[in-house]
């Protein structure tokens, strides 16, 4: 399948770091309870939900006045070994950690974000030669770049679609048939929305990924109201559960792989367990060929929508 090429398009203006560091810290601090941490809890007459400045900071080792300037933003000058008790005081997951450090000490920009994420022709190779296996080649904000003939088959014909709308989150939240498609949409939706926050940490003056928060943000409230969350997760392996317009339930289980020279570009296969129905299902998308692609997910074609 043709490779992803990023239109050229006006830039945003870039996510404020600052502004991110503060609303991740206090919403990951209003989501633990005393007693999760072996504080004592006063009930009722506590006003603020989960815990407050200076029980994190206490629990951190660290005075008040340093959490409160750090959960304001200001965490240019924050050591390693802080942050480290911070996100062990707030029971920060490995990629909540890394996401808090991406955050509180960004990289200096050493050059702009490129206009294209180049497909390698032996992995374009291997994922055509992954018969009966869905694959798809993921990029940074979700960006689709390359996809074998079995992942056209379950997840729809993407060589239909403009290049700029081949990415999940703009795929899952824009286009109602995936709703349909993915049996726990909200979870999908969750996973989605999670890793393009880990994109953003780690990149927040990417013109595209706030271009895309942004459109997002303007036409979906289900788009919105997760991205408030501040929840981040990278989803390495798993099971999703499909309903495929020709082959019925579809338990796909969810593997992931890195490139090793591109850290940002995932592999991403889907498999049945054998001698399963869903395994059966894969295999009847495989003989049907060229009729299945054309089905795909049920998208309808943008000739005819």
């Amino acid at each position: 399948m043709d490779e992803y090429a990023e239109p050229v398009r006006e830039p945003a203006d870039a996510l404020d770091p600052r502004a991110e560091l503060s609303e991740f810290l206090r919403t990951r601090r209003a989501r633990l309870k005393p007693e999760d941490v072996g504080l004592r809890s006063f009930g009722r007459y506590r006003r603020v939900p989960g815990l407050r400045r200076e029980e994190l900071a206490q629990l951190a080792g660290v005075s008040v006045a340093y959490y409160t300037r750090l959960e304001q933003g200001n965490g240019r000058h924050v050591s390693a070994e802080v942050l480290d008790a911070i996100a062990r005081a707030l029971r920060l997951s490995d990629a909540e950690h890394a996401h808090l450090t991406h955050l509180a000490k960004p990289k200096q920009k050493k050059k702009p974000p490129g206009r294209t994420q180049q497909v390698r022709g032996p992995l374009r190779t291997l994922l055509d030669t992954m018969d009966g296996v869905p694959a798809i080649l993921v990029g940074r904000r979700g960006d689709i770049l390359a996809w074998n003939r079995m992942a056209a088959a379950v997840f729809g014909d993407w060589a239909e679609l403009p290049a700029q709308e081949r990415n999940w989150a703009r795929l899952v939240f824009l286009k109602p048939e995936y709703s349909d498609l993915f049996v726990d949409w909200e979870d999908k939706a969750n996973d989605v929305v999670a890793q393009l926050r880990l994109d953003a940490g780690s990149h927040p003056d990417d013109p595209r990924l706030s271009a895309l928060v942004g459109e997002l943000s303007v036409k979906s409230e289900e788009f919105r109201r997760l991205w408030a969350t501040h929840d981040v997760k990278e989803q390495c392996h798993g099971v999703q559960r499909l309903h495929h317009p020709l082959v019925g339930e579809l338990d796909l289980r969810v593997e992931s792989f890195r490139q090793a020279d591109a850290h940002e570009r995932m592999l991403v296969t889907y498999h049945a367990e054998p001698g399963s129905p869903s395994a059966e299902a894969l295999r009847l998308l495989a003989s049907w060929g060229t009729d299945a692609t054309r089905a795909g997910a049920g998208m309808p074609s943008p000739r005819t929508a």
